[in-house]
């Protein structure tokens, strides 16, 4: 097992090219929120535009529309009721935060899994539709991310009695299935079946509602960003985490906010980029 270290993630970031356009960096579709969850929708929102990401749309009810045309004025939204499996237009897409478990997201989760030839970001509410009908797990795209906390987890896998033993089954199946894994927890793991990692950054000021919706917001956009699933996996968790950890520098454990962290989105991809390798330790 390997640390998700400072000189990793330094390694696998990508340099933005002068003269791109937005046009370079991907579209990210966002399926999420839904009556009184709205608030995962605009967390995953603001998460995914700050991932770099050329273009993020939102698919919400239509009724909810004002809520991400004021809180994330940068997405763009398409509506839960018309939705068009235009799926392949997307550079990657999100799915759950939010969504309900209602007969129309199970249908549009249904549809994605069975039509898209492009991976995937599933969590929340996806994680436990799935969960309901674990038939469908066998059907995800290749290379697709799985984000689920140790009860989705539990729910999805079986009961586990430890984390040691929920990631022994989780390298079994992100092997079986050919999923990318990422277990939320302190530390988050993360596999690919073959290449186990345990991120070294984060605190429990992450410990609250928002956090995972965030960090399928930023994995979707860096997924969009043409990287390959484990390396959009492995940055999503250590830039979030390390996000969280600037936040102390103004924030309490306590007092701190999952739209705290994601302000601090950028001084966190500043301080990767900010690396020297001289300076590691091999």
């Amino acid at each position: 097992m390997e640390n998700i270290s400072a000189r990793f993630i330094k390694a696998i970031i990508k340099t933005r090219i002068p003269d791109s356009h937005k046009g370079t960096y991907g579209h990210a579709l966002l399926i999420a929120g839904n009556l009184g969850k709205m608030g995962a929708a605009v967390i995953a929102t603001k998460a995914c535009v700050r991932s770099g990401v050329g273009l993020v749309t939102v698919n919400i009810p239509f009724m909810e529309q004002l809520t991400i045309q004021v809180s994330v004025p940068e997405a763009m939204i398409n509506f839960r009721e018309n939705f068009i499996d235009a799926y392949e237009s997307f550079s990657a897409i999100g799915i759950g935060p939010g969504i309900g478990k209602n007969s129309l997201e199970k249908k549009i989760l249904k549809e994605i899994i069975k039509y898209s030839e492009k991976p995937i970001v599933f969590d929340a509410d996806a994680l436990n539709i799935i969960a309901e009908s674990k038939k469908m797990l066998h059907k995800i795209p290749a290379n697709s991310i799985i984000t689920p906390h140790p009860k989705e987890f539990d729910r999805l896998f079986g009961e586990h009695s430890s984390s040691g033993e929920r990631q022994n089954t989780a390298i079994k199946m992100a092997a079986q299935l050919n999923i990318i894994i990422v277990l939320k927890g302190h530390p988050t793991f993360v596999t690919d079946g073959s290449n186990n990692f345990l991120n070294t950054t984060g605190n429990s000021g992450l410990a609250k509602g928002g956090s995972g919706d965030a960090l399928t917001g930023l994995i979707t956009g860096l997924l969009a960003q043409q990287y390959l699933s484990l390396h959009a996996a492995l940055l999503g968790v250590y830039t979030h985490g390390l996000a969280a950890d600037i936040t102390l520098q103004t924030q309490s454990m306590e007092t701190m906010m999952i739209t705290d962290v994601i302000e601090n989105f950028g001084a966190a991809f500043k301080q990767i980029r900010a690396v020297d390798f001289a300076d590691l330790e091999e």
